[in-house]
Protein backbone atom coordinates (compact mmCIF):
# COMPACT_ATOMS: atom_id res chain seq x y z
CA UNK A 1 0.00 0.00 0.00
CA UNK A 2 2.47 2.45 0.87
CA UNK A 3 4.47 1.46 -2.52
CA UNK A 4 1.43 2.48 -4.01
CA UNK A 5 0.88 5.80 -2.16
CA UNK A 6 4.52 6.63 -3.12
CA UNK A 7 3.74 6.43 -6.72
CA UNK A 8 0.75 7.69 -6.85
CA UNK A 9 3.13 11.08 -5.50
CA UNK A 10 5.73 10.61 -7.68
CA UNK A 11 3.08 10.65 -10.72
CA UNK A 12 1.72 13.47 -9.18
CA UNK A 13 4.89 15.61 -8.64
CA UNK A 14 6.36 14.74 -12.27
CA UNK A 15 2.47 15.66 -13.48
CA UNK A 16 3.05 18.85 -11.70
CA UNK A 17 6.63 19.24 -12.49
CA UNK A 18 5.76 18.96 -16.28
CA UNK A 19 2.75 21.56 -16.13
CA UNK A 20 5.38 24.46 -14.43
CA UNK A 21 7.92 23.67 -17.16
CA UNK A 22 4.79 23.84 -19.68
CA UNK A 23 3.86 27.15 -18.76
CA UNK A 24 7.21 28.70 -18.59
CA UNK A 25 7.44 28.18 -21.85
CA UNK A 26 4.98 30.17 -22.70
CA UNK A 27 5.91 33.67 -24.24
CA UNK A 28 3.39 36.42 -24.64
CA UNK A 29 4.07 38.56 -27.65
CA UNK A 30 2.64 42.56 -28.26
CA UNK A 31 2.78 44.78 -31.53
CA UNK A 32 1.07 47.37 -33.58
CA UNK A 33 0.37 45.21 -36.84
CA UNK A 34 0.66 41.69 -37.85
CA UNK A 35 3.91 41.80 -39.30
CA UNK A 36 5.51 39.89 -36.15
CA UNK A 37 3.05 37.59 -35.72
CA UNK A 38 3.53 36.78 -39.55
CA UNK A 39 7.18 35.58 -38.84
CA UNK A 40 6.79 34.04 -36.07
CA UNK A 41 4.27 31.74 -37.51
CA UNK A 42 5.71 31.65 -41.24
CA UNK A 43 9.54 31.19 -39.82
CA UNK A 44 10.03 30.68 -35.52
CA UNK A 45 7.47 27.92 -35.77
CA UNK A 46 8.72 26.06 -38.81
CA UNK A 47 12.80 26.24 -37.56
CA UNK A 48 11.51 25.28 -34.35
CA UNK A 49 8.21 23.48 -33.99
CA UNK A 50 6.88 23.61 -30.39
CA UNK A 51 9.63 25.00 -28.79
CA UNK A 52 7.68 27.74 -26.89
CA UNK A 53 4.02 28.07 -26.85
CA UNK A 54 3.19 31.97 -28.35
CA UNK A 55 0.04 34.22 -27.42
CA UNK A 56 0.49 36.67 -30.22
CA UNK A 57 -1.79 39.90 -30.05
CA UNK A 58 -1.65 42.87 -32.15
CA UNK A 59 -3.20 46.10 -31.55
CA UNK A 60 -3.83 49.20 -33.26
CA UNK A 61 -0.88 51.48 -33.43
CA UNK A 62 -2.91 54.44 -32.18
CA UNK A 63 -3.95 52.43 -29.33
CA UNK A 64 -0.33 50.08 -28.32
CA UNK A 65 1.52 52.91 -26.80
CA UNK A 66 -1.09 53.69 -24.38
CA UNK A 67 -1.81 50.06 -23.71
CA UNK A 68 1.14 48.82 -23.23
CA UNK A 69 2.46 51.71 -21.14
CA UNK A 70 -0.25 50.94 -18.69
CA UNK A 71 0.57 47.22 -18.34
CA UNK A 72 3.86 48.03 -17.66
CA UNK A 73 3.05 50.86 -15.29
CA UNK A 74 0.49 48.60 -13.19
CA UNK A 75 2.48 45.35 -13.40
CA UNK A 76 -0.49 43.53 -14.85
CA UNK A 77 -1.13 41.94 -17.58
CA UNK A 78 2.36 42.86 -18.99
CA UNK A 79 3.61 41.10 -22.30
CA UNK A 80 6.72 38.99 -22.19
CA UNK A 81 7.94 40.47 -25.57
CA UNK A 82 7.00 42.95 -27.61
CA UNK A 83 7.57 45.37 -30.94
CA UNK A 84 8.00 49.14 -30.48
CA UNK A 85 7.70 51.63 -33.17
CA UNK A 86 10.25 54.48 -34.40
CA UNK A 87 7.72 57.21 -32.89
CA UNK A 88 7.42 55.85 -29.75
CA UNK A 89 10.24 53.46 -28.91
CA UNK A 90 12.63 56.25 -26.85
CA UNK A 91 9.28 56.47 -24.66
CA UNK A 92 9.93 53.34 -23.80
CA UNK A 93 13.85 52.61 -24.12
CA UNK A 94 14.46 55.58 -21.73
CA UNK A 95 12.73 53.79 -18.81
CA UNK A 96 14.71 50.89 -19.81
CA UNK A 97 16.20 50.29 -16.26
CA UNK A 98 13.10 50.35 -14.19
CA UNK A 99 10.86 48.07 -16.67
CA UNK A 100 13.15 47.09 -19.73
CA UNK A 101 14.68 43.39 -19.61
CA UNK A 102 18.39 44.39 -20.10
CA UNK A 103 19.93 42.90 -24.13
CA UNK A 104 23.42 44.02 -23.67
CA UNK A 105 24.80 40.75 -23.71
CA UNK A 106 23.06 39.82 -26.89
CA UNK A 107 23.76 42.89 -28.52
CA UNK A 108 27.94 42.24 -27.49
CA UNK A 109 27.28 39.08 -29.55
CA UNK A 110 26.32 40.26 -32.66
CA UNK A 111 27.27 43.75 -32.41
CA UNK A 112 30.12 43.15 -34.78
CA UNK A 113 27.69 41.68 -37.59
CA UNK A 114 25.06 44.40 -37.03
CA UNK A 115 24.45 47.88 -38.37
CA UNK A 116 25.02 50.70 -35.39
CA UNK A 117 22.02 53.11 -35.49
CA UNK A 118 19.58 50.52 -34.27
CA UNK A 119 21.55 49.83 -30.96
CA UNK A 120 22.04 53.76 -30.82
CA UNK A 121 18.46 54.70 -30.77
CA UNK A 122 17.97 51.59 -28.39
CA UNK A 123 20.80 52.34 -25.98
CA UNK A 124 20.22 54.28 -22.24
CA UNK A 125 22.79 54.95 -20.12
CA UNK A 126 25.51 52.34 -21.90
CA UNK A 127 22.71 49.41 -21.72
CA UNK A 128 20.96 48.04 -25.23
CA UNK A 129 17.14 47.45 -24.16
CA UNK A 130 15.98 46.92 -28.29
CA UNK A 131 17.14 45.30 -31.13
CA UNK A 132 15.89 45.25 -34.84
CA UNK A 133 15.56 43.00 -38.00
CA UNK A 134 15.54 45.65 -40.56
CA UNK A 135 17.54 49.00 -41.43
CA UNK A 136 15.59 51.67 -42.42
CA UNK A 137 17.36 54.65 -44.44
CA UNK A 138 15.37 57.28 -46.68
CA UNK A 139 16.04 58.23 -50.10
CA UNK A 140 14.16 59.84 -52.99
CA UNK A 141 12.13 57.59 -55.03
CA UNK A 142 11.68 59.56 -58.32
CA UNK A 143 9.44 58.95 -61.72
CA UNK A 144 11.45 57.75 -64.40
CA UNK A 145 8.83 59.42 -66.88
CA UNK A 146 8.77 62.81 -65.67
CA UNK A 147 12.90 63.08 -64.83
CA UNK A 148 13.05 62.27 -68.31
CA UNK A 149 10.44 64.54 -69.53
CA UNK A 150 12.07 67.57 -67.31
CA UNK A 151 15.42 66.77 -66.26
CA UNK A 152 16.40 64.86 -70.26
CA UNK A 153 17.63 61.16 -68.33
CA UNK A 154 16.36 58.56 -65.86
CA UNK A 155 19.10 57.41 -64.80
CA UNK A 156 19.78 57.47 -60.73
CA UNK A 157 23.15 58.61 -61.58
CA UNK A 158 22.45 61.19 -62.86
CA UNK A 159 19.67 62.04 -61.51
CA UNK A 160 21.58 62.12 -57.89
CA UNK A 161 23.37 64.95 -59.23
CA UNK A 162 20.30 67.26 -59.54
CA UNK A 163 19.54 66.52 -56.17
CA UNK A 164 23.02 66.27 -54.42
CA UNK A 165 22.33 68.78 -51.99
CA UNK A 166 19.81 71.51 -50.84
CA UNK A 167 20.84 73.96 -53.22
CA UNK A 168 20.92 71.34 -56.22
CA UNK A 169 17.51 70.54 -55.02
CA UNK A 170 16.09 73.86 -55.24
CA UNK A 171 17.66 74.41 -58.13
CA UNK A 172 16.12 71.66 -59.92
CA UNK A 173 12.95 72.35 -57.98
CA UNK A 174 12.71 75.88 -60.11
CA UNK A 175 14.00 73.95 -63.46
CA UNK A 176 11.19 71.29 -63.06
CA UNK A 177 8.52 73.87 -62.62
CA UNK A 178 9.81 76.56 -65.55
CA UNK A 179 10.07 73.27 -68.21
CA UNK A 180 6.72 72.22 -66.89
CA UNK A 181 5.30 75.49 -66.88
CA UNK A 182 3.84 74.67 -63.64
CA UNK A 183 2.15 71.65 -64.20
CA UNK A 184 5.11 69.63 -62.35
CA UNK A 185 6.05 69.94 -58.73
CA UNK A 186 9.39 68.19 -57.42
CA UNK A 187 7.32 67.08 -54.20
CA UNK A 188 3.96 66.69 -53.20
CA UNK A 189 4.27 69.19 -49.83
CA UNK A 190 6.75 71.90 -49.11
CA UNK A 191 7.10 70.98 -45.51
CA UNK A 192 6.27 67.64 -43.99
CA UNK A 193 8.50 65.87 -47.62
CA UNK A 194 11.83 67.63 -45.90
CA UNK A 195 11.24 67.00 -42.41
CA UNK A 196 12.98 64.20 -41.37
CA UNK A 197 16.15 64.79 -43.63
CA UNK A 198 16.39 68.15 -42.43
CA UNK A 199 16.29 67.08 -39.13
CA UNK A 200 18.58 64.07 -39.53
CA UNK A 201 21.20 66.37 -40.21
CA UNK A 202 20.95 68.06 -36.67
CA UNK A 203 24.49 68.48 -34.69
CA UNK A 204 22.36 68.39 -31.16
CA UNK A 205 18.91 66.76 -30.72
CA UNK A 206 15.90 68.64 -29.62
CA UNK A 207 16.64 68.97 -25.47
CA UNK A 208 20.01 69.08 -24.38
CA UNK A 209 20.45 69.28 -20.94
CA UNK A 210 17.13 69.33 -19.97
CA UNK A 211 16.64 72.47 -22.14
CA UNK A 212 14.80 72.69 -25.55
CA UNK A 213 17.87 73.38 -28.30
CA UNK A 214 16.90 74.76 -31.45
CA UNK A 215 19.82 73.51 -34.10
CA UNK A 216 20.41 75.95 -36.31
CA UNK A 217 19.61 73.75 -39.47
CA UNK A 218 16.17 73.52 -38.43
CA UNK A 219 15.67 77.09 -38.82
CA UNK A 220 17.25 76.98 -42.26
CA UNK A 221 14.27 74.28 -42.78
CA UNK A 222 12.12 76.51 -42.38
CA UNK A 223 13.54 78.86 -44.73
CA UNK A 224 13.86 76.46 -47.24
CA UNK A 225 10.05 75.65 -46.58
CA UNK A 226 8.89 78.85 -47.26
CA UNK A 227 10.88 79.68 -50.56
CA UNK A 228 9.39 76.11 -51.74
CA UNK A 229 5.82 77.32 -50.79
CA UNK A 230 5.84 81.02 -51.76
CA UNK A 231 7.56 79.71 -55.10
CA UNK A 232 4.93 76.98 -56.09
CA UNK A 233 7.99 74.04 -55.87
CA UNK A 234 5.24 71.97 -54.04
CA UNK A 235 1.46 71.13 -54.80
CA UNK A 236 0.70 71.75 -50.82
CA UNK A 237 2.27 72.74 -47.56
CA UNK A 238 1.19 69.42 -45.64
CA UNK A 239 1.91 66.03 -46.96
CA UNK A 240 -1.11 64.06 -45.08
CA UNK A 241 -2.27 60.52 -46.29
CA UNK A 242 -4.48 61.40 -48.83
CA UNK A 243 -1.74 63.85 -50.54
CA UNK A 244 0.69 61.49 -50.69
CA UNK A 245 -1.58 58.85 -52.24
CA UNK A 246 -2.86 60.83 -54.82
CA UNK A 247 0.57 62.31 -55.61
CA UNK A 248 1.35 58.49 -56.30
CA UNK A 249 -1.44 57.49 -58.13
CA UNK A 250 -0.97 61.03 -60.21
CA UNK A 251 -3.81 62.66 -59.29
CA UNK A 252 -3.07 65.11 -56.92
CA UNK A 253 -4.43 68.36 -56.72
CA UNK A 254 -2.92 71.47 -55.95
CA UNK A 255 -4.03 74.32 -52.93
CA UNK A 256 -6.05 76.13 -56.20
CA UNK A 257 -7.27 72.38 -57.40
CA UNK A 258 -5.20 72.67 -60.28
CA UNK A 259 -4.22 69.16 -61.29
CA UNK A 260 -0.55 68.55 -60.83
CA UNK A 261 2.39 66.25 -61.52
CA UNK A 262 4.65 65.00 -58.54
CA UNK A 263 8.02 64.61 -59.32
CA UNK A 264 9.59 62.82 -56.37
CA UNK A 265 9.08 61.60 -52.73
CA UNK A 266 11.10 61.09 -49.68
CA UNK A 267 10.56 57.54 -48.46
CA UNK A 268 12.30 54.76 -46.59
CA UNK A 269 12.87 51.38 -47.70
CA UNK A 270 9.42 50.40 -46.80
CA UNK A 271 7.89 53.04 -48.85
CA UNK A 272 8.30 51.05 -52.02
CA UNK A 273 6.57 48.19 -50.52
CA UNK A 274 3.51 50.40 -48.46
CA UNK A 275 3.04 53.49 -50.24
CA UNK A 276 4.54 53.01 -53.91
CA UNK A 277 3.29 49.27 -54.73
CA UNK A 278 0.48 49.33 -53.03
CA UNK A 279 -0.93 52.26 -53.70
CA UNK A 280 -0.07 52.24 -57.53
CA UNK A 281 0.80 49.62 -58.82
CA UNK A 282 -0.22 50.77 -62.27
CA UNK A 283 2.90 53.05 -62.08
CA UNK A 284 4.97 50.21 -61.93
CA UNK A 285 8.12 50.47 -63.50
CA UNK A 286 8.22 54.08 -63.26
CA UNK A 287 9.91 54.87 -60.61
CA UNK A 288 13.73 55.18 -59.65
CA UNK A 289 15.67 55.96 -56.12
CA UNK A 290 18.58 57.62 -55.46
CA UNK A 291 19.89 58.94 -52.10
CA UNK A 292 18.97 62.58 -52.43
CA UNK A 293 20.34 65.66 -50.66
CA UNK A 294 21.64 64.01 -47.23
CA UNK A 295 21.24 60.78 -45.23
CA UNK A 296 17.97 60.16 -43.12
CA UNK A 297 16.06 57.13 -41.64
CA UNK A 298 12.16 56.59 -40.87
CA UNK A 299 10.70 54.38 -38.93
CA UNK A 300 11.54 50.56 -38.18
CA UNK A 301 10.69 48.25 -35.31
CA UNK A 302 12.70 47.66 -32.49
CA UNK A 303 11.80 43.91 -30.29
CA UNK A 304 12.30 44.18 -26.26
CA UNK A 305 11.13 42.68 -23.39
CA UNK A 306 9.96 42.85 -19.82
CA UNK A 307 12.37 42.88 -16.73
CA UNK A 308 9.64 41.38 -14.83
CA UNK A 309 8.84 38.16 -17.44
CA UNK A 310 9.18 35.01 -15.80
CA UNK A 311 10.96 33.55 -19.21
CA UNK A 312 13.64 36.03 -19.66
CA UNK A 313 16.30 33.20 -21.15
CA UNK A 314 13.29 32.19 -24.06
CA UNK A 315 12.51 35.97 -24.43
CA UNK A 316 15.93 36.62 -25.34
CA UNK A 317 16.00 33.70 -27.43
CA UNK A 318 13.10 34.80 -29.40
CA UNK A 319 14.86 38.76 -30.18
CA UNK A 320 18.09 37.49 -30.78
CA UNK A 321 16.62 34.83 -33.60
CA UNK A 322 14.56 38.20 -34.97
CA UNK A 323 17.65 40.45 -34.74
CA UNK A 324 20.67 38.75 -35.69
CA UNK A 325 20.29 35.18 -37.20
CA UNK A 326 21.73 35.27 -40.58
CA UNK A 327 19.42 32.20 -42.04
CA UNK A 328 16.06 33.59 -40.64
CA UNK A 329 16.93 37.55 -41.98
CA UNK A 330 18.49 35.92 -45.39
CA UNK A 331 15.24 34.41 -46.03
CA UNK A 332 13.04 37.63 -44.76
CA UNK A 333 15.24 39.83 -46.79
CA UNK A 334 14.27 37.39 -49.86
CA UNK A 335 11.10 37.00 -49.08
CA UNK A 336 9.97 40.54 -48.67
CA UNK A 337 12.83 42.80 -49.99
CA UNK A 338 13.41 44.28 -46.57
CA UNK A 339 16.56 45.32 -45.35
CA UNK A 340 17.92 43.68 -42.48
CA UNK A 341 20.17 44.53 -40.13
CA UNK A 342 23.05 41.82 -39.91
CA UNK A 343 25.49 43.79 -42.41
CA UNK A 344 26.86 40.33 -43.25
CA UNK A 345 23.51 39.41 -44.73
CA UNK A 346 23.34 42.43 -46.65
CA UNK A 347 26.62 42.24 -48.05
CA UNK A 348 25.94 38.89 -49.13
CA UNK A 349 22.55 38.83 -51.56
CA UNK A 350 22.74 42.69 -52.14
CA UNK A 351 24.34 42.69 -55.85
CA UNK A 352 21.67 40.23 -56.77
CA UNK A 353 18.28 42.43 -56.50
CA UNK A 354 16.56 43.54 -59.26
CA UNK A 355 13.18 45.29 -58.76
CA UNK A 356 10.46 45.27 -61.24
CA UNK A 357 8.78 48.07 -60.09
CA UNK A 358 11.78 50.22 -60.38
CA UNK A 359 12.50 49.88 -64.02
CA UNK A 360 14.55 46.69 -62.78
CA UNK A 361 17.30 48.81 -60.21
CA UNK A 362 18.68 47.32 -57.77
CA UNK A 363 17.34 49.60 -54.78
CA UNK A 364 18.79 46.91 -52.78
CA UNK A 365 22.42 47.94 -53.06
CA UNK A 366 21.29 51.52 -53.03
CA UNK A 367 20.16 51.58 -49.94
CA UNK A 368 22.97 49.20 -48.07
CA UNK A 369 24.99 52.37 -49.32
CA UNK A 370 23.25 54.13 -47.34
CA UNK A 371 23.21 53.23 -43.81
CA UNK A 372 26.60 53.80 -42.40
CA UNK A 373 25.79 57.45 -42.40
CA UNK A 374 22.68 57.91 -40.22
CA UNK A 375 22.91 59.16 -36.73
CA UNK A 376 19.99 57.46 -34.22
CA UNK A 377 21.90 59.37 -31.52
CA UNK A 378 19.45 62.16 -32.54
CA UNK A 379 16.15 60.36 -31.13
CA UNK A 380 14.84 61.02 -27.91
CA UNK A 381 11.67 60.03 -26.24
CA UNK A 382 9.94 63.79 -26.26
CA UNK A 383 10.36 63.97 -29.84
CA UNK A 384 7.02 63.35 -30.95
CA UNK A 385 5.50 65.88 -29.11
CA UNK A 386 8.11 68.51 -29.84
CA UNK A 387 7.80 68.01 -33.10
CA UNK A 388 4.09 68.34 -33.23
CA UNK A 389 4.78 72.01 -31.90
CA UNK A 390 7.32 73.02 -34.13
CA UNK A 391 5.34 71.52 -37.03
CA UNK A 392 2.28 74.21 -36.60
CA UNK A 393 5.64 77.12 -36.20
CA UNK A 394 6.65 76.36 -39.42
CA UNK A 395 3.07 76.74 -40.68
CA UNK A 396 2.28 79.68 -39.45
CA UNK A 397 5.81 80.99 -40.98
CA UNK A 398 5.17 79.63 -44.14
CA UNK A 399 1.58 81.17 -44.46
CA UNK A 400 2.56 84.34 -43.71
CA UNK A 401 0.82 84.38 -39.94
CA UNK A 402 3.66 85.30 -37.87
CA UNK A 403 7.18 86.36 -38.40
CA UNK A 404 10.31 83.67 -38.31
CA UNK A 405 10.94 84.98 -35.07
CA UNK A 406 7.41 85.67 -33.28
CA UNK A 407 6.91 81.61 -34.48
CA UNK A 408 10.00 80.19 -32.74
CA UNK A 409 8.93 82.64 -29.28
CA UNK A 410 5.53 80.66 -29.72
CA UNK A 411 6.98 77.59 -30.10
CA UNK A 412 9.92 77.59 -27.19
CA UNK A 413 6.97 78.93 -25.17
CA UNK A 414 4.79 76.04 -26.10
CA UNK A 415 7.20 73.30 -25.44
CA UNK A 416 7.92 74.89 -21.65
CA UNK A 417 4.36 74.74 -20.92
CA UNK A 418 3.69 71.75 -22.18
CA UNK A 419 6.64 69.78 -21.83
CA UNK A 420 8.96 71.73 -19.45
CA UNK A 421 11.88 72.01 -21.29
Amino acid sequence: MKKLISAILLISIAFSFMACVGKSKKLVVWSFTDELGGYIDNYWKKDFPGKYEIEYTSTTRAKFSDKLTQALESGKGVPDVFALEDSFVRKYIESGPEYLLDLTDIYNEIKDAVYNYPAQIASYNGRVYGLAWQVTPGAVFYRRSLAKKYLGTDDPDEVQKYLANWNKFMETAALIKEKSNGKCCITSSSQDDLFRPYASTRAKPWVVDGKLYVDRRMEEYMDLCKVMYENGYAAQILQTDAVRTAGIKGTLMDENGKPVECFSFFLPTWGLHYFLKARAPETSGDWAVCQGPVSYHWGGTWIAAYKGTKNPKAAKELIKYFAADPAFLERLANDTGDVVSNKNVVNKIKDSYSEPFLGGQNHYAAFANMVDNINGSLTQGSDQAIETLFSECVTAYIKGEKTKAAALTTFKQQVAETLGY
